[in-house]
């Protein structure tokens, strides 16, 4: 597979299959490392030899890259091996930057490979006092660490997965040997690295959770928590070097699709809502920003004019979204938008208290809003079936509104379908 195709089915010309979004949640129950996330992956179903084909765009040599299935605790796992010939080299970050930048990867990969390298930076500059751009990194720096970020980010990529999430993270105790000698556990970059993730310690002298597995975490999770609902598609888990006693020595990855609104809750569908004031925009402006929260997946996207108290205009962005995605949401209000601060609030969305009237369109659950002497179909179920079957949305809509207008309980054979296409039945509450 070449750039343009990768770029074209997952960089920035995103399908709408894409733009829906597909889901990573890590459980990190024994912590998480590089080569642990990027074995999970593989084990998930990411294509050994694509993720390979990318990662050999960067423009170092003197490494090599394997998977070997092996057993932690009982577990079969994947575990990645990044073999370098020789790895004395210290890069500093805009050295690193570089290497990312000639290697012409895909959008996602190099945003993301990006964004976990300039957390560490940032965090080692402030663990040794120094600006970001004269950070040295030694063995964060090395061939090893590059490949395992680049190649994690580039499975992310293969699967579809638009959104990461993690559960709460597993560190040690006690003290580690690293090569500026003996650190707590802990490590000082990981503490710095985990600040506003959910943490716990377990009782082990090993190191369950690296600095490059933490950065990695911190730089692409929108959400940190129990699985997100969704409907799992697949599962895989990357094995640590060695084997413990305590627990499987592995980390876990779900991958999945975000679940209806109709199956998330029996009460209510769990949302966020977010709120941004925002100085005066032009109207090509307002258009595009609207437009570009949607395809991040925002719902009841809406902006109000407003007059502050010093009498100047301006704007109120408001929107629902699945809290996984606020990151996201975030990112884009601040790059579309220039928005800095954004209120975030917990929400539930409700369905009629009997639930929501629906019919059936090849075999796909449409919901349908009925009142007196009108009937219309749920925009979102729309869009869904239309992606799933090919039809075209207005059909789609049509036939929906249609079915639910037929006469309950009709005992008249209905005429011949259209070759491909199964009949449609209305789902009485």
């Amino acid at each position: 597979m070449d750039e343009l195709e990768i770029r074209g089915a997952a960089g920035s010309q995103r399908s709408r299959d894409d733009k829906r979004g597909r889901i990573a949640w890590f459980h990190c129950f024994s912590g998480i490392a590089g080569d642990m996330a990027l074995g999970s992956l593989v084990d998930a179903g990411a294509d050994p030899s694509e993720l390979e084909h990318m990662v050999e765009r960067l423009p170092i040599d003197g490494w090599s890259l394997s998977f070997e299935t092996v057993w932690r605790g009982g577990i079969a796992a994947t575990r990645a091996v990044v073999r370098v010939r020789d790895d004395a080299v210290v890069r500093t970050f805009p050295h690193v930057m570089a290497i990312l930048e000639e290697a012409r990867l895909p959008v996602r990969v190099r945003e993301r490979s990006a964004a976990a390298f300039s957390l560490l930076a940032s965090v080692e500059g402030r663990l040794h006092r120094r600006p970001t751009s004269q950070v040295h990194f030694h063995e964060l720096g090395g061939h090893d660490t590059i490949v395992e970020v680049v190649g994690t980010a580039s499975a992310l990529e293969l699967l579809g997965v638009r959104t990461v999430s993690a559960s709460s993270v597993a560190t040690g105790r006690g003290m580690v040997r690293t090569p500026h000698g003996l650190v707590p556990n802990p490590g000082p970059a990981v503490v710095e690295l985990l600040e506003g993730i959910p943490t716990h310690g377990r009782d082990t002298g090993v190191e369950l959770t690296t600095p490059t597995g933490a950065a990695m975490l911190a730089a692409w999770g929108s959400a940190f928590g129990p699985m997100p609902a969704m409907t799992i598609e697949s599962a895989g888990y990357g094995a640590g070097a060695r084997d413990l006693d305590e627990a499987p020595n592995c980390t876990q990855v779900v991958i999945g699709r975000r679940a209806d609104s109709a199956a998330a809750s029996p009460f209510g569908q769990q949302l966020v809502k977010l709120e941004a004031r925002l100085a005066d925009l032009a109207r090509d402006a307002i258009h595009h920003a609207l437009q570009a929260l949607v395809d991040e997946g925002a719902l009841d996207v809406f902006m109000s004019p407003v007059l502050s108290e010093s009498g100047e205009a301006g704007f109120v962005v408001n929107l629902v979204c699945d809290p996984v995605l606020v990151g996201d949401i975030r990112q884009r209000l601040k790059e579309d938008l220039g928005v800095t601060t954004v209120t975030v609030c917990p929400v539930e969305l409700f369905s009629a208290e009997d639930g929501q009237p629906a019919v059936d369109v090849d075999g796909h659950r449409v919901r349908v809003q009925v009142s007196p002497g009108r009937v219309r179909a749920e925009r979102a179920d729309v869009a869904r079936v239309a992606e799933i079957t090919g039809a075209p949305l207005r059909e789609v809509v049509t036939r929906a509104e249609a079915a639910w207008k037929e006469p309950a309980g009709t005992t008249e054979t209905p005429p011949p379908s259209e070759p491909g296409t199964a009949p449609i039945t209305p789902m009485r509450p």
